[in-house]
């Protein structure tokens, strides 16, 4: 009885999901106890208002993204803590919205939030912006850490997404606590086969990744 049951709920789990292409796979279904809150999905980002290609709050990743992921989260339990996911795959789309967004300079409604030092005009110069992301090749994530029994995230000094020199992984104006938690971040993620990118805390991209340069455009469904 106790295995059908469980049995019940594995497949009722899987219907809820889409049929993703070949390769890709839904993080909560490799990794249960892993955190999902996708910035996209709602309108809480530098653009404000849900990006295209975002139809529901679930992560998608390559299937050798989710098994490197699952050695980080298991590394992290030891401490009371786990990976929260901001990004994950990302379709081609919604690089495309961010794209349109950017040239329309005077829609600066989250400048206050997300880029208060930060010219519009200058996103893409500066690298802020692209027209192509690392995301869309399904290997590149944007996490944090947040504490596994409390669901307390900790405090990393800036937030997610921020433009300006706060978010550089060398940051050096941070309180103490700020920079641990930045660096059991790095450590852990780098351990476990990522790398990081300087400008960005939260973004690291799988070593080897199996689709680069291939940019996908299938919805987050």
């Amino acid at each position: 009885m106790k295995f059908a049951y469980s049995f019940l709920l594995t497949l009722i789990s899987l219907v809820a999901f889409a049929q993703l292409p070949e390769g890709f796979v839904y993080a909560k279904i490799e990794i249960p106890n892993i955190e999902v809150d996708l910035q996209y999905c709602g309108d809480n980002n530098f653009v404000g208002e849900i990006i295209d290609g975002y139809h529901a709050n679930v992560a998608i990743m390559t299937t050798q993204t989710a098994s490197a992921l699952k050695l980080v989260q298991a590394e992290l339990a030891k401490q009371n803590l786990s990976i929260k996911i901001y990004d994950a795959y990302r379709p081609q789309r919604a690089v495309n919205h961010f794209a349109r967004w950017a040239k329309v300079v005077n829609d600066t409604l989250m400048k206050k939030q997300f880029y208060p030092r930060v010219d519009k005009k200058n996103l893409f110069r500066d690298g802020y912006i692209a027209s192509k992301s690392r995301h869309s090749s399904g290997s590149t994530l944007d996490v944090t850490l947040v504490n596994s029994k409390t669901g307390e995230v900790l405090d990393m000094g800036s937030l997610y997404d921020f433009f300006g020199s706060e978010s550089w992984v060398e940051n050096k104006n941070l309180a103490k606590v700020q920079s641990k938690n930045r660096q059991t971040l790095q450590q852990v993620m780098l351990n476990n086969g990522f790398r990081n990118y300087a400008q960005e805390w939260w973004h690291f991209t799988l070593r080897g990744e199996p689709y680069r340069n291939q940019y996908f455009d299938f919805l987050v469904e």
